[in-house]
């Protein structure tokens, strides 16, 4: 049986309710709805990147992009991005952010490394916390192929575990 494992990257803080920032098991990694806060300080409570929407999504997919590669995935292995905004005004503007975010992580790679084909999404307004404009959200299946990949298990036996 496949174990399932919680992953938190260093620069994320532990969750204070009783979730986890992502969960794999085997070739899956749901990565949980991350929000645009700056990497976690000591002591400090998470802090908004900034009073714009284009400030906080692309911290929002940054968060995501750091537990996707913690969990031995990238956008290229993500089926499915949810989109959570809390204003629907926001959603051309969101798209643009977006789209640019994605355009340039094609362009930057390799010929032999690109995926020329987006992830399903969908798009719903929600209510977040004071301050916090979009959530986003992940589900990545793990290309057993694809050089350097290594399933759960081998990670965790790597590790002793």
């Amino acid at each position: 049986m496949t174990q399932k494992t919680a992953l938190t990257p260093a620069t994320h803080t532990t969750p204070s309710a009783r979730f986890s920032r992502s969960v794999r098991k085997g070739d899956i990694l749901q990565v949980a709805g991350q929000v645009g806060f700056l990497p976690a300080e000591q002591c400090r409570p998470p802090t908004p990147a900034g009073p714009t929407l284009r400030e906080q999504t692309r911290q929002t997919l940054a968060d995501a992009e750091a537990i996707l590669e913690e969990g031995g995935a990238g956008w290229d292995d993500v089926m499915m991005i949810r989109v959570h905004l809390t204003d629907t005004d926001h959603f051309a503007e969101m798209n643009d952010i977006y789209d640019v975010c994605f355009d340039a992580q094609y362009l930057t790679r390799p010929p032999a490394a690109r995926c020329p084909l987006p992830a399903a999404r969908t798009t719903v307004h929600v209510g977040l916390p004071a301050g916090l404009l979009v959530a986003i959200d992940a589900l990545a299946v793990l290309d057993r192929a694809r050089p350097g990949h290594r399933s759960l298990e081998e990670s965790y036996n790597e590790v002793g575990g």
